[in-house]
């Protein structure tokens, strides 16, 4: 019985959300020995990475389950009982053929930040930017729009069989002291969110030109490879 779940995580407690060698606290790998400790001897799929420090508020996942599990409900109480730091928001039955990561049509990121110093408290969820212009963010954020080949906007290390990717949605709102950058497409390279969010962010703040920004998008030449700091970013939203 496969099974389709929506899943929070507060990224800043994991070494990401993939599978690691080297350590059992990543997202994956604690679902897994949680579900294991209910006799329930299954791997994972979700809808895409994240790294490490980067949260989910809807990131999605599927596994299969034992015929005997019907009460989905308990076993959804159950989970949420045992894991910390990760929470089950809904688990439904789904297709068999339902695969999380290959079904899944658009993905939603938003990327939080403050112009203002963050507390202690706000460390682990929320980015710090100083002062930036507004209007060249937006301008920034429009070159992203479209297909484009992002070779220039990935962390190396990652087999994919194209860096093409369409961004359907990429704009930034204000919401009182929090700013706030979304970005929504058929699908992500890795780290792309996060230095693309670094490079608009170096527009803004007058350290890169909108002219070298395109450059870099169009392939032409890579003027930066910095990336945004993680903690901001959040997996938002799957589409399927």
């Amino acid at each position: 019985m496969r099974i389709k779940a929506v899943i929070a995580y507060d990224g800043s407690k994991f070494y990401g959300f993939q599978k690691q060698n080297s350590t059992n606290q990543t997202v994956t790998t604690q679902i897994e020995l949680a579900l294991k400790s209910l006799h329930i001897d299954t791997s994972i799929v979700g809808s895409g990475r994240t790294d490490r420090g980067v949260h989910a508020s809807s990131q999605i996942i599927h596994f299969d389950l034992p015929t005997y599990w019907e009460d989905l409900n308990k076993l959804q109480n159950i989970l949420n009982q045992k894991l910390k730091f990760i929470r089950f928001k809904h688990i439904i039955k789904t297709k068999d053929t339902f695969h999380a990561r290959f079904d899944a049509k658009r993905r939603l990121y938003r990327y939080i930040f403050k112009t203002s110093p963050i507390s202690v408290f706000q460390h682990n969820y929320i980015s710090y930017y100083p002062k930036f212009d507004f209007d060249k963010l937006q301008e920034a954020l429009s070159c992203f729009m479209g297909v484009h080949d992002f070779k220039f906007f990935h962390k190396q290390g990652s087999n994919v069989h194209t860096t093409v990717r369409e961004i359907y949605k990429s704009f930034f709102i204000q919401k009182g002291d929090y700013c706030i950058i979304y970005f929504e497409a058929n699908g992500f390279l890795r780290s792309q969110v996060r230095m693309m969010v670094n490079a608009a962010m170096q527009v803004a703040q007058n350290t890169l030109s909108v002219k070298q920004l395109q450059e870099q998008i169009a392939t032409q030449h890579q003027y930066t490879t910095k990336l945004a700091p993680p903690e901001g970013l959040y997996l938002a939203k799957i589409i399927y």
